[in-house]
């Protein structure tokens, strides 16, 4: 793939995202903006993971045009059903699979990388990766998920900020902003697991979900941006400050201070993935 390409790539991007813009009421357009500014920043965090990570330039490219391509599914389903919640609607990643092959924006690519951005968009945000036989494909897999994550902690830290009449409705999922922790959340932080959407009750419970992602990180680099950016204290602010929600925030930044000591040390190793 070469910058062309992917250049190629942008042109078509930035009107499609328009075509939805254009005549919509006030609270879509602050949706699909959303959804475009999300985009757009991904492929800088990407981009940052990847160079950290010492791709070939050609491999930055491939990067980013994954990342500039993993959510343009939510763009029809926002159309179609009003949410960008997945279990009301559609699985936005098979519908941003749908909108690609739709489109045929992939045509000219080798069928190899045409595969490879096809399956990492379509896989980038189930609950557990499958094993992998392609070493390649599965690193642009974990690239995905990593710098998907770090922007949605930001979009979402911005959101809970926000005065209510200025956020994007669709962000928050519908859950009540109740200060009650469901046993399900609780028990999957005290076991170091990544949270399922399905079990979330509250917004509270959806705010732990975003957090147990650090039980998901794959490079040493997504963590240390997000201490860096102090997220986890960002979180913590707007969390009930009972003594339950500070053990649970306690086993996270436990966590990440090991995981982020282990990442360090395994720097002047053997890379973690294979490109």
């Amino acid at each position: 793939m070469t910058r062309p390409d992917l250049n190629r790539l942008h042109d078509w991007f930035t009107p499609f995202c328009a075509a939805y813009s254009h005549d919509a009421d006030q609270e879509a357009r602050r949706n699909y903006l959303l959804k475009e500014e999300h985009t757009r920043k991904v492929c800088q965090e990407s981009m940052t993971i990847a160079a950290a990570e010492g791709c070939s330039d050609a491999d930055l490219i491939l990067a980013e045009s994954v990342a500039l391509l993993h959510d343009v599914g939510r763009f029809p389903q926002y159309r179609e059903f009003r949410t960008f919640k997945d279990s009301d609607s559609v699985n936005h990643a098979a519908w941003s699979v749908r909108t690609i092959v739709r489109e045929k924006i992939l045509t000219k690519l080798p069928k190899d990388e045409q595969r490879l951005i096809i399956r990492s968009i379509a896989l980038h945000n189930v609950y557990t990766i499958p094993e992998f036989t392609n070493r390649r494909d599965e690193f642009f897999l974990r690239l995905i998920r990593d710098a998907d994550k770090l922007d949605i902690w930001r979009v979402f830290l911005k959101y809970y900020n926000l005065p209510e009449d200025e956020r994007a409705s669709a962000v928050g999922l519908g859950f009540p902003d109740t200060p009650a922790s469901s046993p399900e959340i609780i028990t999957a932080i005290n076991e170091g697991k990544m949270i399922n959407l399905r079990d979330v009750r509250t917004l509270n419970d959806f705010k732990l979900l975003q957090l147990s992602w650090l039980f998901d990180l794959n490079f040493h680099s997504t963590r240390s941006l997000f201490w860096e950016r102090g997220y986890l204290a960002a979180f913590a602010a707007i969390l009930p400050a009972s003594e339950e929600i500070r053990n649970l925030l306690a086993i996270l930044e436990s966590h990440l201070d090991r995981t982020m000591s282990v990442g360090q040390a395994a720097a002047s190793g053997e890379p973690a993935w294979i490109r």
